[in-house]
């Protein structure tokens, strides 16, 4: 256990660095997730009830998609430039690997995310810190799951990495858009409503506005959090599985 912690932090550290070296792409990467909360924040002020209490737990959903879920993008670049085959010569964890790199982009994640809620006060968000850690909580469990499949996208696109753009790009947005991250789906046809009903992170989202709003007793709660652990817990084992198996014939 302790070599495994030991792995995971020089995994970490490794990753982390080169975002400790420019702050300011942080910053730049909310570029979209603030332009879409202040323009659909201040659009649907009325129309949602507290359109920031509404929106701000879409938008911290979307950075969730977002970030966990292009973190392979970093491993299919070493992959394809060779650097990871000299990585895979160490006898470093392969589980690792793995967690170091989730932990690397759920830390950047909550950085971001604790902007957004810090920028969104002024506005009128309220905010219940309560809700606020459990939600945020929340969200890291469901990035673990994220990453892990981006990563095991990473792996199965090298070399050429066409294969992680198309599913991706293709993958990401009917997720948000099935989802009611930026628009309620309470207004939508029947057909849309079903089809978000057998989306998963309908249950998340609808999870974070209920925490984001204090109320922790509600059964969305429930739901969320079964949500995001089944999603976390198949995408590290296929994450693990793909560490330990897929690199071989990369």
């Amino acid at each position: 256990m302790t070599t495994f912690l030991r792995d995971t932090a020089t995994v970490f550290s490794r990753e982390v660095r080169p975002a400790l070296r420019n702050p300011v792409a942080l910053v730049f990467e909310m570029g979209q997730p603030l332009l879409f909360l202040f323009l659909f924040g201040a659009l649907l002020d009325g129309a949602v009830g507290s359109s920031w209490q509404w929106f701000v737990p879409g938008i911290l959903v979307m950075m969730c998609l977002t970030g966990p879920m292009g973190s392979g993008y970093t491993l299919l670049v070493e992959l394809i430039g060779g650097s990871m085959e000299r990585l895979m010569v160490t006898p470093l964890s392969r589980t690792a690997m793995l967690v170091g790199r989730a932990l690397k982009a759920l830390v950047l994640l909550l950085v971001q995310a604790v902007m957004i809620i810090v920028m969104a006060i002024p506005l009128g968000f309220e905010l219940h810190a309560a809700g606020v850690l459990a939600g945020l909580a929340q969200l890291v469990v469901f990035g673990v799951g994220l990453g892990a499949f981006s990563f095991v996208l990473a792996l199965r696109s090298a070399p050429s990495g066409t294969l992680f753009y198309v599913v991706s790009q293709s993958i990401l947005f009917p997720l948000l858009l099935l989802s009611g991250v930026l628009l309620p789906l309470e207004s939508a046809p029947a057909w849309l409503r079903a089809i978000g009903q057998v989306n998963p992170v309908t249950y998340i989202v609808d999870a974070q506005r209920a925490l984001f709003a204090g109320d922790l007793a509600d059964p969305s709660v429930l739901y969320g959090t079964a949500s995001a652990c089944l999603i976390a817990a198949a995408g590290l084992a296929l994450g693990v599985r793909a560490m330990r198996r897929g690199l071989v014939s990369v």
